[in-house]
């Protein structure tokens, strides 16, 4: 996600999914032990799809005539008008009725599905299937809260590279058929080449350039997705370059990699917009902020909307998108069904719509949204490499296998809530 979430208090929204993780896992026990029905596996664990259909035939015969409520980000016009207007009437051929929940954080979703499991609903969910990625994947698996070994099942996952390293970790969370790959994305940072004619190079100059051009630069406040993400690469830099931090979470990496950043962080805070006293609340301020004139720099992970953006006139005409020496953060979206979804088979035949070339180019046009396909190149036919390369080029956005040259690992998801409440507490506008 690609996701750029509203800001959502850490602590608050941490205590009440972990509450919910708890009981939604005890009640799937409870559950599985008491009926061994299809709300669990024999072992208590979330239900498994290759127990429910013996084909792809079985799904596509269960999912005529349901209607399948997807929850995502609601703040990407050009997202929510593909869904409306290209993928609900492309599964509608099956019977399908595609409904778009719009939500203004990932967490929302994972916590109604947390709480409907509490509560005992283990096969009548109000949410049939997610947009999600990274520490709210995690999270849903540490809670049992999602359907997994279902993906197998997908015919379009012929086209997937089973071994490509973005698609079988989530934030280094194994992916193990619990979610379908939708979209891979590449952290991207945009200027106003009019404004900046001598742009930074690297994460470390970006800072310098800060503090010599105070007011002009700034980042939304952590927890938001692309603030987090800021806050992530800068720990690269201060580090030495994403080598030097282990994937994996751990006590002692944290206390021993993230006083320098939290240092650089502080250091440059009085630079900031309005003196680092405050901070954009999500990444539709910062780009508000942007767009107005206000600073010259903006961030994304979804750098698919720039092109829109600069054609339209909410952007400068002279954005560009910054090339950093050190690459930037990469990972890849996908559709998750949580255990208790209502209308499974129809959440099945969504996610491989969506994986179909039709729907991957479509997607991947910059006219309709611009997102980066998840398909194999090497595994498709010339006809469908040609409907790939037939796409018009942005004028902005570089193509994927530029962009994400010296691409950086994500961290596993359990570094992001340390990470941003470290900066909660250690950077004065944080606290």
């Amino acid at each position: 996600m690609l996701f750029t979430s509203r800001p959502i208090a850490r602590s608050r929204l941490r205590t009440a999914l972990t509450a919910a993780a708890m009981g939604a896992a005890s009640a799937l026990i409870l559950t599985s032990c008491a009926s061994g029905g299809p709300a669990g596996g024999d072992d208590g664990a979330a239900p498994r799809a290759e127990g429910t259909f013996s084909d792809w035939d079985a799904v596509l015969a269960d999912a005529d005539g349901q209607s399948v409520d997807l929850w995502m980000w609601g703040g990407d016009e050009q997202g929510n008008a593909y869904i409306d207007d290209v993928l609900a009437p492309a599964v509608a051929e099956y019977g399908v009725t595609l409904n778009r929940v719009p939500i203004a954080d990932t967490g929302e979703a994972l916590n109604r599905v947390l709480t409907e499991l509490q509560a005992g609903r283990t096969d009548d969910g109000t949410v049939d299937l997610i947009w999600v990625n990274g520490d709210n994947f995690r999270t849903g698996v540490e809670a049992d809260a999602w359907l997994c070994d279902w993906t197998d099942l997908l015919p379009a996952m012929a086209n997937v590279d089973a071994a490509d390293p973005l698609l079988t970790e989530d934030f280094g969370t194994p992916v193990n058929g619990c979610e379908a790959p939708w979209s891979k994305a590449q952290f991207t940072f945009a200027y106003n080449s009019d404004a900046v004619t001598d742009p930074p190079t690297t994460v470390a100059e970006l800072l310098a350039w800060a503090k010599e051009h105070p007011g002009r630069f700034t980042y939304p406040a952590p927890p938001d997705f692309t603030g987090s993400a800021f806050v992530r690469h800068v720990l690269y830099s201060t580090s030495g370059g994403w080598e030097n931090v282990p994937a994996a979470f751990s006590p002692t990496a944290f206390d021993e990699l993230t006083p320098a950043l939290y240092d650089a962080l502080a250091d440059v805070a009085p630079s900031l917009w309005r003196g680092g006293d405050t901070y954009p609340a999500d990444s539709e301020q910062l780009n508000k902020l942007y767009a107005d004139g206000q600073v010259d720099f903006t961030m994304t992970y979804g750098p698919a909307t720039l092109t829109q953006l600069v054609a339209d006139g909410t952007y400068p005409a002279g954005t560009k998108v910054l090339t950093l020496e050190e690459g930037t953060l990469g990972n890849a979206s996908f559709l998750a069904i949580p255990a208790n979804a209502a209308a499974t088979a129809g959440a099945m035949v969504v996610a491989d719509t969506a994986l179909t070339v039709a729907q991957q180019v479509a997607k991947a046009n910059p006219g309709t949204w611009g997102q980066f396909t998840v398909l194999d190149d090497d595994r498709l036919s010339d006809a469908d490499r040609a409907a790939f390369d037939a796409l018009p080029q942005s004028p902005v956005v570089p193509a994927f296998d530029v962009l994400s040259e010296n691409a950086n690992p994500e961290l596993a998801a359990a570094w992001v809530p340390e990470l941003d409440e470290g900066w909660r507490t250690r950077i004065p506008a944080g606290r």
